[in-house]
């Protein structure tokens, strides 16, 4: 039982992994063992992000704005480079999020979120299944992918949020495509998350706060454990017989109306 949790020695890609939910898983992977290679479009905060995780375990930097196919690729080529052509763990979390009236939800706007919460993704797994495949274990031990979704993709948000919705609901069902696609090299799944810190969430936090917490069945919002927890079980032995899953982390909001 000592390593059904561990991920020690595991190359892992955290894609926005420098605040917010990826943050959060990140630092979870780094400080259980990993070697986690951390991607946001902005270089400097990669690199601050990078050194600050570095102080407790290994942490790379690899800057890249993932709203096109091209810097996808070059993504996934320069982790492969690294790595030696390897890679246990892609976790798929940047995204982007867009609120407007029905009337007034422009086209750019549309695009802009499609292209980095579903599109990129897809793209990712399409150039980087060689490195997963190679690092799956004949022993019974995949490589795995673990999609960032949304509780917003299970129920019908509070917003107008037309593009999130829809991109994380589609993001939920191409993760069980994909799943029997790669099987039985590599697992994929999702994590729905509820609200939890962070920026695209701050605002709503900021004036929704106490009645988000009143509707939350555990009485509280998601905290940086519950993510780091349930990308651990997920990319471990815990969770090697475990795939097209969508699993939500919000304290019952969705799971229980």
């Amino acid at each position: 039982m000592d390593d059904l949790f561990s991920v020690a020695g595991k190359v892992a890609l955290v894609t926005g992994g420098t605040r917010g939910i990826g943050l959060m898983i990140a630092t979870g992977l780094v400080e259980a063992g990993a070697r986690v290679y951390v991607s946001s479009r902005h270089a400097e905060v990669c690199e601050e992000v990078a050194a600050e995780l570095s102080r407790v375990g290994d942490c790379r930097a690899v800057p890249a704005d993932l709203s096109t196919e091209d810097a996808c690729r070059t993504l996934a080529e320069a982790v492969v480079s690294e790595e030696g052509g390897r890679l246990d763990i892609l976790v798929n979390n940047a995204g982007n999020n867009w609120a407007a009236p029905l009337a007034d939800y422009d086209d750019a706007a549309w695009e802009r979120v499609l292209a980095l919460n579903l599109k990129a993704p897809f793209q990712l797994v399409r150039f980087l299944r060689p490195a997963l495949e190679a690092a799956a274990r004949a022993e019974g031990e995949p490589s795995r992918v673990v999609n960032i979704g949304s509780i917003d993709g299970l129920h019908v948000p509070p917003f107008e949020t037309y593009a999130y919705s829809a991109s994380k609901a589609a993001l939920h069902q191409l993760t069980a495509v994909l799943a029997r696609q790669l099987a039985p090299l590599v697992t994929v799944n999702a994590v729905a998350p509820g609200p939890f810190e962070s920026k695209m969430m701050a605002s709503t936090l900021r004036s929704m706060g106490d009645q988000i917490v009143a509707s939350c069945p555990l009485g509280r919002i998601g905290r940086p454990a519950d993510m780091a927890g349930v990308t651990l079980f997920l990319a471990s032995r815990a969770g090697a017989y475990v795939t097209g899953a969508v699993i939500p982390v919000d304290g019952g909001i969705a799971t229980t109306r």
